[in-house]
């Protein structure tokens, strides 16, 4: 049960984007269609369940002095894996993705659940709290994604919506329409946790 509470946990109380606001950077600039959203989130997902259980299960021999260092390399060993991995199966993502995959070894989030979990729990809750915490990214992230390309492309996972008179609001594409369209996906997401809180 108190696995199952660190998993939820990273989905809806402690969501990285929506409720924490971190490792924004890949978000704005990867949202721009939900092909690119899932397979960020699925990397992030990725690093995260491994690199949590590599220093939980390193924790006890990881001198607390350089810990930090340490989590880094760990970290940085797992983005060059779904890096490669990405350049070898999936080169069409790997190329729109392009910088940001390997820009995954200084997301805070990563790093954080390194630090605040990972250090100080078991293997176990650590896949546990990885997974939550990315999948909460990933739905985030992809949901942004998906609106965006929506409303910004008349496509949904490149398969036109609306066909050929369609109008798109091609801001919601750009930098602009992304800072809006978070900020109003922030705030519903806060008003339904809210909500919930109250009842």
């Amino acid at each position: 049960m108190k696995n199952f509470k660190v998993f939820l946990n990273g989905i809806i109380n402690e969501n990285p984007i929506f409720v924490q606001l971190i490792g924004m950077c890949a978000v704005l600039a990867v949202s721009t269609n939900a092909i690119n959203s899932l397979a960020m989130g699925v990397s992030v997902i990725a690093v995260l369940v491994g690199s949590n259980v590599a220093i939980s299960l390193l924790r006890k021999f990881i001198p607390e002095e350089i810990r930090i260092p340490v989590f880094v390399v760990v970290i940085a060993t797992f983005v060059t894996i779904v890096d490669m991995f990405l350049n070898a199966f999936a080169p069409d993502i790997y190329a729109a993705l392009g910088i940001f995959i390997p820009l995954i070894v200084v997301n805070c989030l990563i790093l954080a659940r390194a630090e605040a979990f990972a250090y100080s729990n078991g293997v176990i809750a650590s896949i546990f709290d990885g997974l939550g915490m990315g999948l909460g990214y990933t739905l985030a992230i992809t949901v942004l994604g998906v609106v965006r390309e929506i409303i910004g492309a008349g496509s949904l996972f490149g398969i036109s919506l609306f066909g050929d008179s369609f109008q798109p609001a091609a801001i919601f594409i750009a930098p602009p329409g992304a800072f809006i369209l978070l900020g109003l996906l922030i705030a519903i997401f806060r008003t339904i946790l809210k909500k919930r809180a109250t009842n």
